[in-house]
């Protein structure tokens, strides 16, 4: 029972990391229905961006002063431009380009967009040398084919369908899918330079707080510190964009007040600290390579939940995310053991130093006749009698 115990503890050690991540993904899974069906409702975008920021600002702020009023360090001036860029490169640039591409094309091609985040945060960890890369070394390898392998099965899953699985839970049920009309090249254009644009801003955002983090230490005052600039610079661009249109700062009682909290509370507070305790242990590549695992938790759910029709495409997709996954996975964790392994040899080099010389002090013991002729014992390190 107690082996039992251990090993329960050991694995809970161990999988707090990716119980995160995958949390983080059904979170964004959710956003992504309810920001839709407010955004259907007439939502501004840029006015959706500035409240959800607001709403996190005001339910993480607490908790900051709280927990962090002893580790919190001091607020220096390149943090704080650190900060300053935090906030402008995912609270505003990504999140609003994210939704104009969805206007300007459909919802599967921005998925299958969106799911160049893994490869783009890959590259950047590895210029900035954020992420240890020996195209030589096994781990480098399996990293590498692991990133290209989960964006590839995030494609397959969007863009094939192949024939319909019946399961158990969608029989008798019936689903009334809502084409897209057509969109013209121009706009695709348009839309698809948004979509990657606002990856990219992404992926510079997740790679600039691990960066932050190293100076500014407190996750939970950083993640205050976003939201509230996101907030201050949401709302900038927010009134320029709407200048003359009062009316699209007004909240109702409907889907949009349900999708600011869940969104604000959510995808941004609980995120952006999450992924901010993660990335201090795993790195920024690790937290994104999940990113493609919400779209089998929506496909998922739409199938139980709203009775889509399942396709082999999607399957055979997500199975091609769960390899590649597990190949990011194997390779970050032998990263993890390396580190293990090196401070571990830190800590044990002073201790045989040390266990050396008491094992020296004791062993040269020299002798010294006296005048007497009797033999007189005296170790060189205490002094000589």
């Amino acid at each position: 029972m107690s082996k039992f115990k251990a090993y329960m503890s050991e694995f809970l050690k161990n999988g707090k990391p990716f119980f995160a991540v995958i949390f983080i993904q059904f979170g964004f899974a959710g956003m992504d229905i309810l920001s839709k069906a407010a955004l259907n409702e007439g939502i501004s975008n840029y006015v959706f961006v500035v409240y959800r920021h607001a709403v996190a600002t005001i339910v993480m702020a607490p908790f900051a002063l709280i927990f962090d009023r002893k580790i919190r360090p001091k607020m220096t001036r390149s943090v704080f431009i650190k900060i300053i860029f935090l906030g402008l490169l995912e609270p505003v640039i990504d999140q609003n380009l994210f939704f104009m591409g969805m206007k300007a094309t459909t919802a599967t091609f921005t998925a299958a967009m969106v799911n160049i985040l893994p490869a783009i945060t890959f590259v950047m960890a590895c210029i900035l040398r954020l992420e240890k890369l020996n195209l030589k070394g096994v781990r480098s390898q399996a990293k590498v084919v692991g990133t290209i392998t989960t964006v590839a099965g995030a494609m397959v899953m969007t863009l094939m369908k192949g024939p319909i699985i019946e399961l158990f839970w969608t029989k008798g049920r019936t689903y009334h899918e809502v084409g897209n009309q057509g969109v013209d090249f121009r706009h695709s254009i348009k839309g698809a330079t948004m979509i990657a644009v606002g990856c990219f801003s992404w992926s510079g955002f997740m790679v600039l707080q691990a960066i932050t983090l190293k100076s500014y230490p407190a996750e939970l005052s950083l993640t205050v510190w976003i939201c509230v600039m996101g907030t201050i610079e949401g709302a900038l661009v927010a009134l320029i964009m709407e200048r003359g249109n009062t009316a699209v700062w007004a909240l109702k009682w409907n889907t949009s007040l349900i999708a600011v909290l869940y969104t604000g509370i959510v995808c941004s507070g609980l995120a952006f600290y999450i992924s901010g305790i993660v990335m201090k242990t795993r790195g920024p590549v690790f937290v994104t390579a999940f990113s493609p695992l919400s779209m089998i938790i929506v496909a998922v759910m739409g199938s139980i939940i709203l009775a889509e029709q399942m396709y082999l495409g999607r399957v055979m997709g997500a199975i091609v995310i769960v390899a590649g996954l597990y190949l990011v996975v194997w390779g970050k964790s032998k990263d993890q053991d390396e580190v293990v392994k090196s401070l571990s040899a830190d800590e044990e080099l002073p201790q045989i130093q040390d266990k050396e010389f008491k094992e020296n002090r004791n062993d040269k013991i020299i002798t010294i006749k006296t005048s007497d002729g009797v033999s007189d014992h005296q170790n060189p390190i205490n002094g000589l009698a």
